[in-house]
């Protein structure tokens, strides 16, 4: 595969992350109500959802490295156009939540593949950068599908937004089975096997770098979980805004987070990597720091938390894309099932964040406020400690 075929397929792959959440964020309180459903109910469709894609990751992943990443994300987003649809079809806030624990699973396999896909392809520093790249074109994705969320409930209710989602698993499923060129060209026949796959699974979850970049990532999923489960309603409901609005919001936050992306890259070949998270990790604490202040002096709006966000968002983009790579670079012969771990502990950490938060909403936006300074001030420390002992220096 060509390059830019590479990273056009790694950002689709990696974008059906955001277009799945985001695209029906602005949707959530509109549905919450058309399906008689209680806020924790609602939530549930969305930390259900991160369940299952943690879990799934860690069947995808072995499996993959026993027969390929082609057939296990031909096999995986055609059951999540499947799962897409089911939730499109709902007529209950049961259903909805089945349908998204399906969705959750299938989407194990795109990711996973993806970040497995460049170990295979690339070592651990260029991965590093291709992952970058990949992430700036999930930022654009992420970038478009909260407006169009917010428009197509406007305009034909809730349901749409999850029409688009199948549209676009459909899309997606087309562009492997087309493009997309076995990238694991060391298949291991023994993957498979509990044995070999509780030594493999050991060799990954002893080893120091694995935990030092997978925590990295996992954080730094964590409070854009923080974000993502509680800001639709606080910005519809507590303050007020349009769902067109809001999704304008989530826009300028993933326009931020592309800006990340990109100046991670350029930092990476002037300053090294370990010192560019460590400058990462200075946004995200600046961003803990004024929503944490905001909230004391009871200073809490939309200008505040969108001023935070800035600086969050912009250290989400660095920590994210290197954490993932990193996580995966000592393992080439077993990037499925370390990408597959990480990805599970990613997702164990997106959905203890937001069932705490299923329990922590009252009307105001102080949750929100907590949850980002616990993990600002978490992904700093790692950065600044763990990071620069366990790093790669070249």
């Amino acid at each position: 595969m060509r390059p830019v075929v590479v990273t056009l397929l790694i950002a689709l792959l990696l974008g059906i992350q955001p277009v799945t959440t985001d695209l029906y964020l602005p949707a959530l309180p509109a549905l919450t109500e058309a399906l008689n459903a209680t806020m924790p109910q609602a939530q549930l469709t969305f930390s259900v959802l991160l369940l299952s894609f943690g879990i799934s990751q860690l069947v995808w992943g072995p499996v993959s490295d026993r027969i390929g990443r082609r057939p296990v994300l031909l096999v995986g987003l055609a059951l999540y156009t499947l799962g897409s649809f089911a939730c499109f079809l709902a007529s209950c806030i049961e259903w909805l939540v089945l349908a998204r624990a399906l969705q959750g699973a299938a989407m194990g396999a795109a990711v996973m593949g993806a970040r497995a896909m460049v170990r295979d392809l690339y070592p651990p520093l260029e991965g590093a950068r291709v992952m970058s790249k990949g992430l700036s074109g999930l930022g654009v994705l992420a970038c478009i599908s909260p407006i169009l969320g917010g428009l197509l409930t406007e305009w034909w209710g809730w349901r749409a937004p999850l029409m688009a989602v199948t549209v676009f698993g459909a899309a997606s499923l087309l562009a492997v089975s087309l493009w997309f060129k076995e990238s694991a060209t060391q298949l291991n026949p023994k993957a498979l096997q509990w044995k070999n796959l509780w030594h493999t699974s050991k060799g990954i979850l002893t080893h120091p770098t694995f935990w030092t970049f997978c925590a990295l990532s996992s954080f730094s999923y964590g409070i854009l979980g923080v974000y993502l489960a509680s800001s639709s309603f606080i910005f519809i409901k507590v303050f007020g805004w349009s769902k067109t609005a809001y999704g304008i919001t989530l826009f300028c936050n993933s326009a931020i987070y592309i800006c990340g992306t990109f100046g991670g890259r350029v930092l990476l070949t002037r300053i090294g990597l370990t010192h560019t998270i460590a400058l990462g990790a200075c946004f995200t604490l600046a961003g803990g720091a004024l929503i944490g202040l905001f909230a004391f002096l009871q200073m809490l709006s939309p200008v505040t938390v969108i001023l935070s966000f800035v600086f969050v968002m912009l250290g989400h983009g660095i920590h994210q894309p290197f954490g993932q790579a990193g996580a995966v670079g000592p393992f080439p012969l077993a990037a499925g099932t370390a990408s597959a771990l990480n990805g599970f502990i990613m997702m164990v950490i997106g959905f203890f964040t937001v069932r705490w938060l299923g329990t922590a909403m009252d009307g105001t936006a102080n949750p929100l406020a907590i949850g980002t300074v616990f993990w600002a001030v978490l992904i700093a420390t790692l950065a600044f400690t763990a990071v620069q002992s366990y790093g790669p220096k070249k």
